[in-house]
């Protein structure tokens, strides 16, 4: 291992001591080390972290996230393209991305030392945004892609179809297009299933639907999910991983399906998916 780049939320109670501690210890067995400068507090997601890391690409062989599945999720979206193992330390709360707890640290970075670990693949979401049939937006989530209507807005009606086929019209707050990531998050306070995170498929999960209709569905990560919007004089959004947003207008289309690239989570063989899932719901 020739470096590691971390990234840390700085806001995160006991981020400093957790960051000191890595640095210390991967600069002892002789393993270059980054780390990323602390950030607007006011505008945290203002700097673009490609370009405020270029100088990394050839310099880290992995990326260490000190923070919440917040900051993971972010660094999994800019950076994806990067095509890096990304190992998550919890300095938050309850977190499903995370794979290293604080009191854990010392053992598990023994263990990427020995490089006994794994790397799980998780499938990411590319969301288009087509209005007036021009595409004028692109977005890439590892969470979810969500629809939802305004705080002080009516109900909403959203069209979905996988791939040509119509499934369903759904009167309510929104609609949540997960992946199996994803699946632990907003879509499962919603309702929704769990899903192994290693499975290939996407769940579409609605929000407050009005109707007796409100099972969640889910289909084939190969298939194709476009979303038309219906606003009848409500604000209406699209947002990504919960942390990226933008205005819909009434007739806009979003199309929804696996992107090219995936995350690369760094895991370790005595933390299974199912043992966290049991560990973290009881929280």
């Amino acid at each position: 291992m020739k470096g590691v780049g971390i990234i840390p939320n700085w806001q995160k109670k006991n981020t400093f001591s957790v960051v000191e501690k890595i640095e210390k210890f991967f600069s002892d067995a002789g393993i270059f080390v980054n780390i990323m400068e602390q950030e607007d507090e006011e505008n945290p997601l203002i700097v673009s972290l490609p370009v405020e890391l270029e100088s990394w690409r050839e310099q880290v062989d992995m990326i260490i996230v000190v923070g919440g599945d917040g900051t993971i999720l972010r660094v999994a979206r800019e950076l994806s393209s990067w095509k890096l193992p990304i190992l998550g330390i919890n300095v938050g709360h309850k977190g499903f991305l995370a794979e290293i707890e604080v009191d854990d640290l010392p053992d598990y970075l023994e263990h990427i030392i020995s490089e006994d670990y794994a790397i799980s693949e998780r499938i990411m979401l590319e969301a288009k945004l087509i209005r007036e049939e021009k595409q004028v937006a692109e977005f890439t989530a590892l969470n979810d892609v969500v629809v939802t209507k305004g705080p002080f807005s009516r109900i909403i009606r959203i069209n979905a179809f996988i791939s040509d086929d119509f499934l369903e019209s759904y009167t309510g707050d929104g609609l949540i297009i997960a992946t199996p990531t994803g699946s632990t998050g907003y879509s499962l306070s919603a309702g929704g299933p769990i899903v192994n995170p290693h499975l290939d498929v996407m769940v579409i999960t609605p929000v407050c639907p009005h109707s007796l209709y409100n099972r969640s569905v889910i289909v084939d990560g190969s298939e194709m999910v476009t979303l038309i919007v219906y606003t009848w004089q409500s604000e209406i959004a699209l947002t990504l991983d919960g942390q990226v947003g933008f205005e819909l207008l009434e007739g806009d289309k979003v199309k929804i399906n696996k992107c090219e690239e995936k995350a690369l989570l760094v895991t370790f063989k005595d933390r299974s998916f199912y043992n966290l899932l049991g560990r973290k719901l009881k929280e």
